[in-house]
């Protein structure tokens, strides 16, 4: 059991005892006590002065006296600033807490519950390469799997591949336009780069055919509907819905280019999936769904034979869920792919991490599978997060200015190379070990700095910033683990009885660590995984301090050189085990 829930389960009993009111823990509000404040724990009394019809003051000194007289181990001390009760927790809780803990491998982990959560996240579509923006996607859908199973729930992590529609049609009509047969293995390129081009293709001939027809006087409007390619592009999605050989088997083909080169990335970064979903697999339910809703009086069908939804009343718009010449749009496979979900794993909440241009559509999917009384509609939640940027702005597939995922890996590698080189120490490595710790350090720093950002916020990539070994990266944080495992290689923790006698750095790092759990409990709860983030990096600066300030090898004692060594175990644990939640991993030597 955490000190907080130590706190709140101590302070609910006082109070009934104090007043004969019953308040239960979860109302007990408790937090960390701010720096320039003597304490270790404040709970704020704010919210009990209405229900107990007393000063804030005055509660906290009836509540604080009474604690320190019933829980003389947990507590030795107290003070009251106006509505807050700090409270300052015995050396002998740390000295227990220590001596059960400092060498749980499985420190933070929470007991299993009964609760099932899927987690949607890459979800790429089959025409061109991952990119810097799907780095941060399929980062925080990792992150936030481990961090779910951590707390107990089980996971299944799932994506779907955007493998149909208009965009799949651009690059395979231009792959007939233009390639003469060429393809991956004839021209040494990664499958996905390799049809990426010629989507990219599409948009530059899409730009010439419409200036071509602006130039005969037709409106921009009218040229973009009516361009020669747009038109066959189109024609195709009508024709690969309606099974059509020929291009089915181009489909299939170019698809398989495209998988093979995901699956080099995804091995890189160390992705993987429990179940990968297609979506032109689940279009055809999402189309059935569809033909339902209308029946039930859920869609209503235009004069043009589209299919559309109401949602005026809901405080949205009317929205399109089938073209008029039957092919399905985005929305109709997501009310497929939710079904199949559900079906297949029943999970109790289905999270999408889709950015945040994705808002409205999310508002619409989960009104839709109400309003069509589906029991998924109650598990979807869509994890939103802001685009990546690049110093210059926005990135544009169809302009060809985006990051693709392969290259910003091995600018980060090589970055992690020059970096290891000017410290000196590559002479300690054999050529494999150095390999490997380059891709740790190059493709951790990337990890970490697309992670330590709320993923509500948008944010600028930088490249040598998040590679900096001083600053608020994971370099930083891997380099003071392997630091840990050195000292700990030297002398291990005896895990004799320590001495209740903390000194303020030691006391930090005990009271710092002991909060752990309850930090991934609120990371799991607010879907964020900077928060663990941020803590790593909080916890590896006050170790960094404390070792700088404290000798452990030649601590003062034998007394103090086991707290130490307990201390260092106990965060080296917490290092690792918070890191690999966010995909990194810690190395043993740097």
């Amino acid at each position: 059991m955490s000190v907080v829930t130590n706190i709140k389960s101590a302070a609910a009993q006082t109070i009934n005892q104090l007043y004969g009111t019953a308040v239960s823990n979860d109302s007990i509000l408790v937090n960390a006590t701010k720096p320039e404040f003597s304490g270790d724990y404040t709970v704020v009394l704010f919210a009990l002065t209405k229900t107990l019809k007393k000063a804030p003051e005055k509660l906290g000194e009836e509540i604080g006296a009474q604690l320190i007289t019933d829980h003389p181990l947990l507590f030795d001390a107290f003070n009251v600033i106006k509505g807050f009760l700090n409270l300052t927790v015995t050396a002998s809780y740390w000295q227990v807490f220590l001596q059960a803990n400092f060498n749980n491998n499985n420190f933070g982990n929470q007991p299993k519950n009964n609760q099932k959560v899927m987690v949607e996240f890459a979800s790429p579509n089959t025409n061109k390469p991952l990119h810097l923006g799907h780095l941060r996607n399929i980062f925080l859908g990792i992150s936030m799997s481990q961090i779910f199973k951590a707390v107990g729930n089980t996971v299944v992590k799932t994506c779907i591949a955007n493998d149909r529609g208009i965009h799949i049609c651009k690059s395979m009509v231009c792959w007939q336009l233009f390639a003469n047969g060429a393809t991956p293995q004839s021209t040494n390129t990664k499958g996905d780069h390799f049809v990426g081009n010629y989507y990219v293709h599409f948009g530059n001939e899409l730009k010439k055919q419409v200036a071509e027809l602006e130039q005969q006087g037709v409106s921009k409007e009218a040229a973009e509907k009516e361009a020669p390619i747009m038109k066959q592009a189109q024609q195709m999605l009508v024709d690969w819905e309606a099974g059509k050989p020929e291009v089915v088997d181009l489909w299939k083909i170019m698809n398989s280019w495209v998988y093979e080169g995901f699956d080099v990335t995804y091995n890189r970064i160390g992705c993987a999936f429990d179940r990968v979903y297609y979506e032109s697999e689940t279009y055809v339910l999402g189309k059935q769904l569809v033909n339902d809703g209308l029946s039930k009086g859920v869609f209503y069908k235009n004069e043009d034979g589209s299919v559309w939804i109401d949602l005026t009343n809901d405080g949205l718009d009317e929205k399109l869920v089938q073209r008029r010449d039957g092919t399905a749009v985005y929305i109709t496979q997501d009310i497929g792919l939710a079904v199949n979900k559900y079906d297949e794993y029943g999970s109790d909440k289905s999270i999408y991490v889709v950015g945040d241009e994705q808002n409205y559509h999310f508002k619409v999917l989960k009104l839709i599978c109400q309003k069509l009384q589906l029991p998924s509609a109650a598990g979807i939640y869509h994890l939103s997060y802001g685009m990546v940027e690049l110093p210059t702005g926005r990135m544009k597939t169809r302009e060809g200015t985006v990051v693709d995922a392969d290259d910003i890996v091995d600018e980060m590698v090589n970055v992690a190379r020059n970096k290891t080189e000017e410290l000196g120490k590559v002479q300690d490595f054999l050529p494999e070990e150095l390999a490997n710790l380059n891709d740790t350090i190059g493709i951790g720093a990337l990890k970490f700095y697309l992670l330590r950002v709320d993923p509500q916020r948008k944010m600028v990539f930088n490249p040598e910033e998040s590679i900096d070994f001083h600053g608020f990266t994971a370099p930083f944080i891997q380099f003071t683990h392997a630091r840990i495992k050195s000292i700990l290689r030297k002398q291990q923790p005896l895990g004799t009885f320590l001495q209740p006698d903390f000194l303020p750095m030691e006391k930090n790092l005990a009271v710092l660590t002991e909060q752990y759990p309850a930090l991934l409990l609120e990371a799991a709860n607010d879907y964020d995984p900077s928060k663990v983030a941020i803590y790593c990096y909080n916890l590896a600066r006050t170790f960094s301090s404390f070792y700088t300030a404290h000798s452990i090898t030649n601590a003062e004692s034998s007394e103090k050189k086991e707290l130490r060594l307990q201390l260092a175990s106990i965060t080296g644990h917490v290092l690792q085990h918070g890191m690999n939640l966010l995909g990194i991993t810690v190395p043993e030597r740097m």
